[in-house]
This record gives structure tokens, sequence and C-alpha cells, in this order.
């Protein structure tokens, strides 16, 4: 038996209302640009839009003319999806509350995640937004995943509660020692600075 091995998400689609509702949101709000659209092909009587999230993956939206945008809550039965997160960078997470305030756009404040920021709000239809800020950048050649693997282990080691900015550091540290060759045969933490003893010292 033999795995189907993903390598990463290539879209992810939503059932929208009407066209105008779902690029005044995706793009309107989110700037996601809308760069692509034909009928749904499983049904003429859609449309099929295609919003770019940032990383030239997809966000793509089936719909139709006079279908109208229910902002009650989307379900959360098992099966059913809870929430989309996306990736903003810390100077547009520090504007996000303002700007959803703008737009009276209600939203959950910024939640502390430990190794992220987030802040959450409705779509017109009732989906569940994240918006997501890292608190920290990868090492070269490495991912988020990567230090994210790294320093929930360490979390598990010290029997701390959740990944926290200290895990988050030594993990970096961890994967660049692991991940890069150097010529000193130790390489451990050590202090450069020679303290000599003042007059005033004892």
């Amino acid at each position: 038996m033999r795995r189907l091995q993903s390598q990463g998400v290539h879209h992810i689609t939503l059932v929208g209302a009407d066209r105008r509702t779902s690029i005044d949101f995706w793009e309107g709000v989110l700037g996601m640009p809308f760069v692509f659209e034909q009928p749904n092909l499983d049904n003429p009587a859609e449309s099929h839009l295609y919003f770019d999230p940032g990383d030239g993956r997809l966000i793509t939206v089936f719909t139709r003319e006079g279908r109208p945008a229910d902002p009650a809550r989307t379900p959360t039965d098992p099966g059913c999806v809870h929430h989309l997160a996306f990736a903003v960078s810390a100077a547009t997470f520090a504007q996000a509350v303002e700007r959803l305030d703008e737009r009276g756009i209600p939203h959950s404040g910024v939640k502390d995640r430990g190794f992220m920021d987030s802040i959450y709000f409705t779509d017109p239809l009732g989906l569940l937004i994240e918006l997501a800020s890292y608190r920290f950048v990868p090492p070269a050649r490495h991912t988020h995943a990567d230090v994210l693997l790294e320093a929930h282990r360490l979390r598990v080691e010290r029997d701390d509660y959740n990944i926290a900015p200290t895990h988050l550091a030594d993990a970096i540290e961890n994967l660049i020692l692991r991940s890069r060759d150097s010529l000193s045969a130790d390489r451990n933490p050590a202090d450069p600075y020679v303290r000599t003893a003042s007059p005033a010292d004892p």
C-alpha cells in the first residue's frame, strides 16, 4: 500500500452567493486579485471565480446571480469547514483592527496564539475567516512547518502547555545547528566578553 503524497494546497472552492458579493469580499476586503472566471463546468447555471490569496494558489467561488448572501454562521458539524486562515505580514496585522472597524465588520480582537497572532471575523456568508501573522521567520531552506515541528518536540520534552517564543527561538537554533556545518569543533554557547575588575571592585 502506498500513499497519495500531497505537495501543497492546490485550491479551495467555496459556494458563494452572487458574483459581486464574492469580488467585493475576496478582492475588496482581503486584497486577493480576481484572476480568472469561467462557467462552473459541472453546473452551467453557476460561474466559477478564481482569486489569488498571495502565494499563487487559488481560492475559488461558485456564484449564481440572485442567490442571497446569508450572514448566518456556516455549519460547524463534523465534516464541515470551521474556518479559513490567511497569512498576513506583521505590518498588515497591526492595521487589521482599524481596517475592519472602519468597515464596521465585527471581529474577535487580537488573539495571542503563542507562535502567531490571530484575528477572526466572518465573510458575508457567515464563513469564519482568520488573519494570522507568524511571530518568527524560518531559517533559510526551512519552512514554518519545520520550525513548528521542532518547537512542538521541545514543548513536549519540557512539559509546557503550548508553544511559546522560547520554543520557537530554540527550534530555529536547533534547525540551524543540524543543517549548517561549521569549522568550529565546539559550537556550544559562549561568552566572548572579557571582564576586568574595575578599581571599585573588591
